[in-house]
C-alpha cells in the first residue's frame, strides 16, 4: 500500500511567503497574489532598505501595514502582533550577518487560515561584494469570523 504524501499547510504558507519576497516587480507580485487568491490564501509583499540595525523597526513596521492594506490580517492586536513578531523573529535569524551593513530586499506575506508566514530576501552590500540571504518565520492565530 503506497503512502500518499500530506503537506502541512504551514509549508505550503511558507513557500508562498518566500515566493512573494522574491518577486522581481509589483507586477509578479500581483499576477501571484492573484494566483494565490484561487487557493484561499491572502498575500502581501513590502520593499525595505538602509543601514540594518537602523531599519528593523521600520521593517517590522512595514510588515504589518502592507499584511492589514492587502487583507492578510485584521486589525487586531493578535493579528498585527503576529506579523510583527514573525517578522522580528526573521530578523533574528540573520542578524549577525548584517550587523553595521547597509540591507535591502523585499518582505513576502502570507497566510491561510491560522498560518501566517513571514519571509524576508536580503541583499548585503559589502562593497562590491554583495551577499544575500533568506529567513522564514511561522505564526499561528486564531481564525476571526
Amino acid at each position: 500500500m503506497e503512502k500518499s504524501l500530506i503537506i502541512p499547510k504551514s509549508k505550503e504558507v511558507a513557500t508562498a511567503a518566500i515566493r512573494m519576497a522574491i518577486t522581481a516587480d509589483r507586477e509578479e507580485e500581483k499576477l501571484l497574489q492573484k494566483q494565490y487568491r484561487g487557493q484561499e490564501m491572502r498575500t502581501a509583499a513590502v520593499d525595505f532598505g538602509g543601514e540594518a540595525l537602523s531599519a528593523l523597526a521600520k521593517m517590522i513596521e512595514r510588515s504589518v501595514i502592507a499584511a492589514k492594506r492587502e487583507g492578510v490580517i485584521h486589525e487586531s492586536h493578535a493579528e498585527e502582533g503576529a506579523v510583527a513578531g514573525a517578522t522580528h523573529e526573521v530578523m533574528s535569524q540573520v542578524m549577525s550577518r548584517f550587523a553595521g551593513l547597509n540591507v535591502g530586499g523585499k518582505i513576502g506575506i502570507a497566510r491561510q487560515g491560522e498560518h501566517i508566514c513571514v519571509a524576508v530576501f536580503f541583499g548585503i552590500g559589502m562593497i562590491h561584494l554583495d551577499d544575500v540571504a533568506i529567513g522564514v518565520a511561522h505564526r499561528a492565530v486564531a481564525i476571526s469570523d
